[in-house]
Protein backbone atom coordinates (compact mmCIF):
# COMPACT_ATOMS: atom_id res chain seq x y z
CA UNK A 1 0.00 0.00 0.00
CA UNK A 2 1.48 3.45 -0.91
CA UNK A 3 0.32 6.33 1.11
CA UNK A 4 0.89 10.35 0.95
CA UNK A 5 -0.27 13.01 -0.27
CA UNK A 6 -0.69 14.69 -3.94
CA UNK A 7 1.68 17.38 -5.52
CA UNK A 8 -0.21 18.18 -8.78
CA UNK A 9 1.14 19.52 -11.79
CA UNK A 10 0.11 19.79 -15.53
CA UNK A 11 0.68 18.56 -18.93
CA UNK A 12 3.81 18.34 -20.77
CA UNK A 13 6.19 18.09 -17.68
CA UNK A 14 9.45 16.94 -19.19
CA UNK A 15 12.39 15.24 -18.47
CA UNK A 16 14.17 18.69 -17.71
CA UNK A 17 11.94 20.10 -15.81
CA UNK A 18 11.51 17.15 -13.36
CA UNK A 19 15.15 17.45 -13.22
CA UNK A 20 17.25 20.01 -14.93
CA UNK A 21 19.69 19.10 -17.32
CA UNK A 22 22.22 21.60 -16.18
CA UNK A 23 23.32 18.45 -13.00
CA UNK A 24 23.10 15.68 -15.42
CA UNK A 25 26.90 14.48 -15.72
CA UNK A 26 27.92 16.28 -12.61
CA UNK A 27 25.17 15.00 -9.68
CA UNK A 28 25.56 11.68 -8.97
CA UNK A 29 24.88 11.17 -5.36
CA UNK A 30 20.94 10.00 -4.31
CA UNK A 31 20.75 12.50 -1.59
CA UNK A 32 21.62 15.76 -4.14
CA UNK A 33 19.81 14.09 -7.10
CA UNK A 34 16.69 14.23 -5.12
CA UNK A 35 16.91 17.68 -3.69
CA UNK A 36 16.75 18.94 -7.21
CA UNK A 37 13.47 16.98 -8.08
CA UNK A 38 11.46 19.40 -9.91
CA UNK A 39 13.19 22.35 -8.89
CA UNK A 40 12.23 24.44 -11.50
CA UNK A 41 8.29 23.74 -11.50
CA UNK A 42 8.22 24.11 -8.12
CA UNK A 43 11.06 25.09 -5.63
CA UNK A 44 8.81 23.46 -2.78
CA UNK A 45 8.86 20.16 -3.84
CA UNK A 46 11.92 18.66 -2.89
CA UNK A 47 12.49 20.49 1.09
CA UNK A 48 8.56 19.23 1.58
CA UNK A 49 7.63 15.72 -0.32
CA UNK A 50 7.93 13.12 2.19
CA UNK A 51 8.04 8.85 1.38
CA UNK A 52 5.17 7.70 -0.12
CA UNK A 53 3.76 10.82 -1.43
CA UNK A 54 2.19 10.91 -5.10
CA UNK A 55 2.95 13.06 -7.86
CA UNK A 56 -0.26 13.61 -10.16
CA UNK A 57 0.55 15.11 -14.13
CA UNK A 58 -1.30 16.03 -16.53
CA UNK A 59 -0.79 14.39 -20.32
CA UNK A 60 2.20 13.08 -21.65
CA UNK A 61 4.36 13.23 -17.66
CA UNK A 62 7.97 13.04 -18.83
CA UNK A 63 8.36 14.08 -22.08
CA UNK A 64 11.92 15.25 -23.68
CA UNK A 65 15.07 13.20 -23.03
CA UNK A 66 15.86 9.80 -22.66
CA UNK A 67 17.67 10.15 -19.45
CA UNK A 68 16.53 8.62 -17.00
CA UNK A 69 17.16 10.69 -14.13
CA UNK A 70 13.83 12.31 -14.54
CA UNK A 71 12.63 8.77 -12.58
CA UNK A 72 15.76 8.68 -10.56
CA UNK A 73 14.93 11.89 -8.50
CA UNK A 74 11.13 11.39 -7.80
CA UNK A 75 12.45 8.17 -6.80
CA UNK A 76 15.27 8.86 -4.25
CA UNK A 77 12.74 11.62 -3.33
CA UNK A 78 10.66 9.30 -1.92
CA UNK A 79 7.69 9.52 -4.24
CA UNK A 80 5.85 6.42 -4.37
CA UNK A 81 3.80 7.03 -7.53
CA UNK A 82 3.27 8.72 -10.40
CA UNK A 83 -0.30 9.37 -11.48
CA UNK A 84 -0.78 10.74 -14.99
CA UNK A 85 -3.14 11.16 -18.05
CA UNK A 86 -0.67 9.90 -19.83
CA UNK A 87 2.97 9.23 -19.87
CA UNK A 88 6.04 9.87 -22.49
CA UNK A 89 7.30 6.04 -23.40
CA UNK A 90 10.64 6.67 -22.06
CA UNK A 91 9.87 8.13 -18.61
CA UNK A 92 7.10 4.80 -17.86
CA UNK A 93 9.85 2.60 -18.80
CA UNK A 94 12.82 4.82 -17.00
CA UNK A 95 9.88 4.42 -13.93
CA UNK A 96 9.48 1.23 -13.94
CA UNK A 97 13.22 0.00 -13.95
CA UNK A 98 13.21 2.11 -11.13
CA UNK A 99 10.34 0.48 -9.22
CA UNK A 100 8.19 3.41 -9.55
CA UNK A 101 4.67 2.99 -10.30
CA UNK A 102 3.12 4.91 -13.15
CA UNK A 103 -0.52 4.68 -12.85
CA UNK A 104 -2.81 6.44 -15.75
CA UNK A 105 -6.11 7.34 -14.29
CA UNK A 106 -7.93 10.25 -15.86
CA UNK A 107 -10.58 10.46 -13.17
CA UNK A 108 -8.30 10.64 -10.23
CA UNK A 109 -6.23 13.50 -12.35
CA UNK A 110 -8.99 15.16 -13.10
CA UNK A 111 -10.85 14.79 -9.12
CA UNK A 112 -7.61 15.55 -6.59
CA UNK A 113 -6.05 18.33 -5.50
CA UNK A 114 -2.86 19.21 -4.40
CA UNK A 115 -2.28 18.47 -0.65
CA UNK A 116 -5.01 15.42 -0.77
CA UNK A 117 -4.08 12.58 1.10
CA UNK A 118 -4.51 9.24 -0.53
CA UNK A 119 -3.80 5.47 -0.91
CA UNK A 120 -2.92 3.24 -3.49
CA UNK A 121 -3.17 -0.42 -3.55
CA UNK A 122 -1.28 -2.09 -6.91
CA UNK A 123 -2.48 -5.06 -6.58
CA UNK A 124 -6.62 -4.04 -6.49
CA UNK A 125 -5.31 -1.25 -9.20
CA UNK A 126 -7.51 1.24 -6.85
CA UNK A 127 -6.79 4.84 -5.69
CA UNK A 128 -8.60 5.73 -2.37
CA UNK A 129 -8.98 9.50 -1.12
CA UNK A 130 -11.90 11.32 0.72
CA UNK A 131 -13.23 12.66 -2.46
CA UNK A 132 -13.82 8.54 -3.89
CA UNK A 133 -11.83 5.92 -4.96
CA UNK A 134 -10.89 5.50 -8.42
CA UNK A 135 -9.93 2.61 -10.18
CA UNK A 136 -6.78 2.25 -12.74
CA UNK A 137 -5.60 -0.74 -15.40
CA UNK A 138 -3.78 -3.43 -13.77
CA UNK A 139 -0.03 -3.73 -13.91
CA UNK A 140 1.11 -6.70 -16.34
CA UNK A 141 3.24 -9.41 -14.56
CA UNK A 142 6.09 -8.48 -15.59
CA UNK A 143 5.98 -4.76 -14.72
CA UNK A 144 4.33 -5.34 -10.94
CA UNK A 145 7.55 -8.34 -10.50
CA UNK A 146 9.83 -5.24 -11.17
CA UNK A 147 8.35 -2.57 -8.53
CA UNK A 148 7.73 -5.02 -6.48
CA UNK A 149 11.35 -6.14 -6.57
CA UNK A 150 12.43 -2.11 -6.57
CA UNK A 151 13.62 -1.79 -9.88
CA UNK A 152 14.37 -4.14 -12.80
CA UNK A 153 18.32 -4.58 -11.62
CA UNK A 154 17.20 -6.24 -7.99
CA UNK A 155 14.27 -8.31 -9.91
CA UNK A 156 16.55 -9.94 -12.12
CA UNK A 157 19.49 -10.51 -9.48
CA UNK A 158 16.44 -12.27 -7.42
CA UNK A 159 15.33 -13.95 -10.65
CA UNK A 160 18.61 -14.87 -12.28
CA UNK A 161 19.45 -16.45 -8.87
CA UNK A 162 16.15 -18.57 -7.79
CA UNK A 163 17.10 -19.86 -11.66
CA UNK A 164 20.47 -20.58 -10.89
CA UNK A 165 21.24 -18.36 -13.93
CA UNK A 166 23.54 -15.79 -11.50
CA UNK A 167 27.17 -15.47 -12.58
Amino acid sequence: MIRGRVWKYGDNVNTDVIFPGKYTYTVTDPAEIASHALEDLDPTFARGVQPGDVVIGGRNWGCGSSREQGATCLKYAGVGAVIARSFARIFYRNAVNNGLPALTCAAAVDALQHGDAIEIDLDAHVIHSAVGDFEFPPLSPSVHGIVAAGGLIPYLKTHLAATGEAR
